[in-house]
């Protein structure tokens, strides 16, 4: 009988004890209210694409790809910036495997419907050259996107980019190559002068 009550005593005392702490775990943060503040005229916004996948339709090959890039707000919700890329392109068969390169400038435009206080849709386009290591062509390319900034504070966001790309190189008799994108990444959006 007494190892039973001390066993009782033993088990109600520590969820008591337990139940008293009452403890407050912070939660990391996942979503601030930002509105409009991170995408005003006169800010800057740089980052990148850390995982960037695609699949080519012509040359079924399948690339994985970092792209920084940097930008200014030259209107509430316009960016103006420049894009560099950095990755690899894997072939079927017996193409050889390529390392590329390329740079291009971008426009992006933040989208004012179906945004909310911690998050934005918008859309890009891009222009620029491309390339690959060891070759001596030069590529024309162009891209567009769709994507959603989800901020996780006043000045840090999470992007996905969903889009479209065409790369054409610059020989006669070149084919073009196009295909779809997916690329994953943040972005740091800075105060300019007069917004701080």
């Amino acid at each position: 009988m007494k190892r039973v009550f001390l066993f009782s005593a033993l088990v109600l005392g520590s969820f008591l004890g337990l139940k008293a702490q009452n403890v407050d775990v912070n939660k990391p943060q996942m979503s601030e209210d930002v509105g409009l503040e991170p995408i005003r005229q006169g800010n800057w916004m740089v980052g990148g694409s850390l995982g960037s996948m695609g699949y080519s339709f012509e040359g079924k090959s399948f690339n994985i790809n970092i792209n920084p890039r940097a930008g200014y707000f030259v209107s509430d919700g316009i960016v103006v910036g420049l894009s560099l890329q950095g990755g690899f392109q894997s072939f079927e068969g017996d193409t050889p495997n390529e390392w590329r390169y390329g740079v291009a400038p971008f426009v992006r435009y933040f989208f004012p419907e179906g945004s909310s206080a911690t998050g934005r849709f918008f859309g890009q386009g891009d222009i620029g050259i491309a390339g690959a290591r060891g070759g001596s062509d030069v590529d024309f390319a162009a891209g567009v996107g769709l994507g959603y900034a989800h901020f996780i504070t006043r000045s840090v966001a999470l992007e996905a980019v969903v889009g479209y790309n065409y790369t054409k190189a610059g020989t006669a008799n070149a084919t073009s190559q196009n295909g779809l994108g997916f690329n994953l990444g943040f972005q740091i959006y800075l105060p300019g002068q007069g917004n701080r």
